[in-house]
């Protein structure tokens, strides 16, 4: 499991231009099964991504995919987490990279 933190960088000013292909982009990591839940951080400072993949390698091509990391409006962090203990509704990311 990863967390993605996307944060506004000195380019925040442009997220209007790439908010249509940003919502694709978040749209299709919800199809593949990917992205398990994303919003708004609540300092307003960005937006945070649960994600499950393979591995970290296959966050990081997929984040680089991201139109706003590419036009520069959003800085990464990504931070992997192995779950050891979890609510019993959330048993199905046990095991998860």
């Amino acid at each position: 499991m990863f967390f993605i933190l996307l944060r506004f960088s000195i380019h925040a000013d442009r997220v209007a231009e790439f908010l249509e292909a940003h919502t694709a982009w978040l749209a299709q990591g919800f199809e593949e099964g990917v992205f398990l839940s994303a919003g708004a951080m609540s300092d307003g400072d960005g937006e945070a991504i649960l994600a499950v993949a393979e591995d970290l390698a296959a966050v990081e091509a997929r984040v680089a995919r991201d139109p706003f990391v590419i036009e520069g409006v959003m800085e990464v962090e990504i931070t992997g987490m192995a779950p050891t203990m979890l609510d019993d509704r959330l048993s199905f990311l046990l095991g998860e990279g």
